[in-house]
């Protein structure tokens, strides 16, 4: 069975995705950026909080699935600047410190807004931890 888990954003259905997917005991969380609730860029400047909402986002879209972030095993990050790796590395470490998941951070040209500066995806198996 395939459960589609939504963040609402009007971007789903005209680009064909969902915010995660689960699929038996595997989860794969999209790209996911430092959107809050009101649908806004939070930390505008500001790779380390971007980093953490974006993470907040992840958790949300985990728990819809039934999953948590101990079930994660591998998470990518794309960042617009690796000059601020440390930032983003370390906000990811305070969510990650005891799971350490497989990871990479990637510096990319840009992302789909030129204030975001962060973009995280993570793939979780249930009961895996």
């Amino acid at each position: 069975m395939r459960q589609r888990i939504s963040s609402g954003t009007k971007w789903e259905p005209i680009v064909g995705y969902s915010r995660a997917i689960r699929v038996g005991d595997v989860v794969c969380v999209s790209g996911t950026t430092a959107t809050g609730p009101d649908g806004r860029l939070v930390g505008v400047g500001d790779a380390g909080a971007q980093a953490r909402q974006a993470l907040e986002n992840i958790r949300a879209a985990l728990a819809q699935a039934g999953a948590q972030l101990e079930d994660v095993v591998r998470t990518r990050i794309y960042v617009t600047d690796i000059s601020r790796w440390d930032a983003i590395g370390r906000v990811h470490g305070e969510f990650f410190a005891d799971i350490r998941p497989a990871t990479s951070m990637v510096e990319v040209r840009a992302l789909i807004d030129p204030d975001m500066l962060v973009e995280i995806e993570a793939d979780a198996i249930v009961g895996s931890r």
